[in-house]
């Protein structure tokens, strides 16, 4: 994300601190596996090859192809790729997939999402989300504007129906150039650029500093990360009402019938560890911490007077700093802070969260955690995870947004961070990991200036050898 909070905007603070994660296995491993703290590193794949175009270093034997390139590659309707890629979800089709592609557009970004008829949501907005049709070989086919007229749409997730959900990272509000509120959940239709037109803002999901969701297969519920500060974010959960049964074009139908802006149940996450509130996901300093859960309900789900994480007292909900990505996978939903500093009113430093909530138990688990990175610029030190998938061979891969140099980092299926890939270009952060469903093809994003790659390479289960 680029939003004014971004961790590269920010100087560092604290003490350095170690690597502690407790991923195992695989996300269903991980769910399962005690507390323990890992060694700093593995080989992974090995160590990165310097990219002699300086754009994007890799292990030995694997390679990439540029899929797309913000203001270089071209719509179908003829305008240039839009900038700053993020979210992406894949979509497998017959001939190879869909990739739907987040643009974290808010004003002045050079290459706005084009305002098509039809498709535009505000056309005083520049955000949206472009759909990029690739071959089994992650080759480009077509790319067009699925949604426009958005604002600031950082992260989303893929539902189990096959859309994705787009989120917005702002709570804007009509006025100025802009002509409706912001802040907003829309689903993409990855294949019917018909069920895109006339984009319809999903009410009932809230309106506020949306980054990510994850969504239950079984019970159709939806919990979202807010990335917001002043005060810290909430963790959400949406429950439909009774008798929703989801598909495609069925949240849709629910936002436009009676009473569709307050359809369902929407609820902020409280915590507790026995008897005692746990005002701040900050608090957990060790993986394995894990936490009680309970409910509250949002009062104004659509923040009229007040934005909806300022309805609460502190003794009344759980908060977090930057609560970015999130991923359903074992039954439950992986969600991630990127970093916390005493400055932002967290209780403790760290530069990395990654929990896990499991709706049976009614509890959150901290899996990973980050320390604070003494040394950005080094090459074995990562920081500021965001985005965040599942990796068919073991573990998980994050999107770096941290200083100094940006990585996609790898956790092994002992608990072991290594590199997938290095930054040559500059400092920005990586976005939207996502593999193709066949596993041979992981697509990530360079924010800025705007790539979105396919990596491919002698995929397998990465080595736990420690570096």
């Amino acid at each position: 994300m680029t939003s004014s909070i971004s961790r590269r905007n920010l100087l560092r603070s604290g003490a350095a601190g170690g690597l502690g994660i407790v991923f195992a296995g695989s996300i269903e491993a991980i769910a399962g596996s005690g507390a323990a703290q890992a060694a700093r590193g593995s080989v992974g794949y090995g160590a990165l090859v310097p990219d002699a175009a300086k754009l994007l270093s890799l292990p030995p034997g694997f390679s990439y192809k540029i899929v797309a390139q913000a203001g270089v590659t071209l719509l179908e309707s003829g305008e240039p790729t839009p900038s700053d890629a993020d979210g992406t979800g894949f979509f497998r089709s017959q001939n190879g997939g869909v990739l739907v592609n987040n643009h974290e557009i808010g004003g002045d970004e050079p290459y706005g999402v084009p305002a098509l008829p039809g498709l535009t949501y505000d056309p005083g907005a520049r955000g949206g989300t472009t759909n990029i049709e690739v071959d089994s070989d992650g080759n480009r086919v077509r790319e067009y504007v699925s949604v426009a007229g958005t604002v600031q749409n950082c992260a989303g997730g893929v539902t189990p129906w096959g859309t994705w959900l787009t989120c917005e990272e702002t709570e804007q509000r009509a006025g100025g150039a802009f002509q409706k509120d912001h802040g907003y959940v829309f689903e993409v239709d990855a294949f019917d650029r018909e069920a895109n037109k006339n984009p319809v803002p999903l009410k009932f999901l809230g309106r506020f500093a949306h980054e990510a969701v994850a969504v239950d297969p079984d019970t159709h519920a939806i919990y979202e990360t807010e990335d917001a500060g002043g005060p810290n974010g909430l963790y959400f959960r949406w429950t439909p009402p009774a008798g929703f049964r989801g598909g495609k074009g069925a949240l849709r139908a629910l936002a436009l019938s009676l009473g569709g802006d307050t359809a369902g149940t929407l609820q902020a996450m409280n915590c507790f560890k026995g008897s005692k509130h746990i005002a701040d996901l900050a608090e957990a300093t060790q993986p394995g911490t894990r936490y009680n859960v309970t409910w509250v309900e949002v009062p104004d789900r659509n923040g009229t007077a007040v934005s909806v994480r300022k309805q609460f007292t502190d003794d009344q909900v759980t908060r977090s700093h930057k609560l970015e990505g999130a991923w359903w996978s074992d039954g439950g939903a992986y969600f991630v802070a990127s970093f916390a500093r005493h400055d932002d009113g967290s209780v403790n430093e760290h530069d990395g969260q990654v929990w896990f909530y499991d709706p049976k138990s009614e509890t959150i688990t901290l899996k990973t955690i980050f320390g604070v990175n003494p040394d950005p610029d080094q090459d074995t030190n990562y920081d500021g995870p965001d985005n965040i998938t599942v990796s068919p061979y073991g573990g998980v891969i994050l999107a770096e947004d941290g200083e100094g140099l940006s990585h996609l980092v790898g956790v092994t299926d002992e608990g072991k961070a290594y590199p997938i890939g290095r930054n040559e270009l500059n400092t920005s952060e990586f976005t939207g990991p996502t593999f193709s469903k066949d596993g041979k093809i992981l697509y990530a994003n360079i924010q800025t200036p705007g790539f979105v790659f396919a990596i491919t390479g002698p995929w397998g289960r990465p080595s736990n050898a420690e570096q």
